[in-house]
């Protein structure tokens, strides 16, 4: 029988309204109060207010983690499963909630700390990449110095990240479809995250790790792991390292995976895996009427 996979979206994927519905079932109250408790104020408030407060750094990473972490919960009380979890960026933090690696508290406390890190940090640029020419931009990265591949999203879409005029170099040297600068603080994904990424790394190292239950497709590393200090490792360098979704994509069928569920708002990922992969069965669960149905 073919095995199942869950995947996470990350930031760029909140909308307004994400998760209003899950205040109806009793684990997503339970949450959303435990969430107030820590982050000091309301999710629920947020996801319905202003779309450019949601959309700042330092809320939208809680905001995504604690919907869909609850969307985790209540498949889990349904008996619904999974074989391998990934996430995209932030995402990764939900897929190791949901292998067991850590409490839903411990979690968000991460979140919150990595997600008030990053929107502190300054002096960087991202941008995104349409329809590009890879050989160019292979060529550009190697040669212009200060920028990287900070997303390998698919074939056809990337993120870079690096100062302000290494990304623009960029943008002059390659040919794309399209190219639009992303509304970020920093150059995320990057060597220039370095000294966020070691305040960060002591953060980690004081938070408990277990065994993950089921393997997990790191961002920076997508082959199936379940030792929780490598998983910590790996999560230490997701900040100065390129998510490689692109690989973690192609990865999936030769883990004998034919069923790919999108949990979260949004079908960002479905949609990568639509154009990357064939014979996937592919679903997505971002509502409780989702997974009521089953």
């Amino acid at each position: 029988m073919g095995k199942k996979a869950w995947v996470f979206p990350g930031q760029g994927s909140q909308v307004l309204g994400m998760g209003v519905d899950l205040q109806q079932s009793e684990k997503g109250q339970q949450r959303f109060s435990q969430a107030e408790e820590i982050l000091g104020w309301s999710i629920l408030e947020l996801v319905q207010g202003d779309e450019e407060k949601l959309s700042q750094t330092q809320y939208t990473q809680p905001c995504l983690y604690v919907v869909e972490s609850i969307l985790v919960d209540l498949c889990k009380e349904k008996g619904i499963s999974s074989d391998f979890v990934a996430g995209h960026s932030l995402g990764e933090y939900v897929a190791l909630y949901a292998a067991g690696v850590f409490d839903f508290a411990s979690g968000l406390e991460l979140v919150k700390q990595r997600s008030l890190i990053m929107s502190q940090s300054q002096g960087g640029q991202m941008a995104a990449l349409m329809r590009f020419d890879r050989t160019e931009l292979d060529a550009a990265l190697k040669e212009i110095p200060d920028v990287v591949l900070a997303n390998d999203n698919s074939a056809e879409q990337v993120v870079v990240s690096g100062t302000s005029q290494a990304v623009s170099l960029v943008l002059e040297r390659v040919k794309a479809k399209r190219a639009v600068l992303l509304k970020v603080s920093g150059a995320f994904h990057s060597p220039l995250m370095a000294e966020s990424g070691e305040k960060f790394a002591q953060i980690l190292d004081r938070t408990p790790f277990s065994r993950a239950q089921i393997p997990v497709l790191s961002n920076v590393d997508p082959a199936p792991i379940q030792d929780e200090q490598l998983l910590k490792e790996k999560l230490k360098q997701q900040m100065t390292r390129s998510v490689r979704w692109l690989e973690t994509m192609l990865a999936l069928p030769d883990l004998g995976i034919v069923e790919v569920t999108e949990i979260g708002p949004g079908k960002v990922l479905t949609g990568l895996l639509k154009r990357t992969t064939a014979n996937l069965g592919l679903k997505n669960l971002s509502s409780l009427a989702d997974i009521e149905a089953g």
